[in-house]
């Protein structure tokens, strides 16, 4: 299914002005895709595609690093020098997008935006460090919607190093997330259980 860009988000991602866009489009050098009655002009995914490849607009690569909290700040610092570092070596235009959050959370700011630049064939690779950087759950799903758009993904090291500490964060996030639909001795059940967690994780 198509995607459609307002003349102002086309324009952004090619790096043009919207006075560009019009210019061609009464010169007959790029028609948008279909205009409203209001004159507002719409351009589609396809057209993107088409001149990303014509024009050879560049695609980056995108390093992603993730930790679930603040207080995993310096292991962020880490992962991003070792990402600079290896990205650096690659010779090749990179940007590298940082997130503090939980890997089960969808909405985690940096992972948006990351899937929104895949969508938009502006990603010609993307690397992580290990792979439960980018989400615990649904890396799969992010490699397929890549592969879609012929964006390749790279996981530098395979060894599991989960920590147990962010593990542990998750698992209360997850039961927390479900106990607040639970009602009764089910929710008691379950907030007892969230502060075991904790209890181990601090000892």
């Amino acid at each position: 299914m198509s995607k459609y860009y307002s003349i102002r988000n086309f324009s952004k991602i090619l790096g043009v002005t919207p006075q560009t866009l019009r210019n061609w489009d009464k010169s007959g050098k790029l028609r948008p895709h279909h205009t409203t009655q209001s004159g507002y002009r719409y351009y589609s995914s396809e057209q993107l595609a088409n001149i990303t490849n014509v024009q050879g607009i560049d695609r980056i690569t995108i390093g992603y690093c993730r930790v679930s909290s603040y207080k995993q700040k310096d292991d962020l610092e880490r992962q991003v020098d070792n990402m600079h570092t290896y990205l650096l070596a690659q010779g090749k235009p990179f940007r590298i997008i940082q997130d503090i959050g939980s890997g089960i959370n969808y909405h985690n700011k940096g992972l948006v935006e990351l899937i929104h630049l895949i969508n938009d064939n502006l990603v010609e690779k993307l690397v992580v460090l290990y792979k439960d950087r980018l989400l615990r759950f649904g890396f799969e799903l992010v490699e397929e919607i890549a592969k879609l758009h012929n964006c390749k993904v790279e996981i530098i090291d395979h060894t599991e190093k989960t920590e147990q500490q962010e593990l542990v964060e998750d698992l209360v996030q997850i039961i927390t997330v479900f106990s607040c639909k639970l009602q009764g001795k089910r929710a008691h059940k379950a907030k007892k259980l969230v502060e075991e967690l904790l209890n181990d994780k601090d000892n």
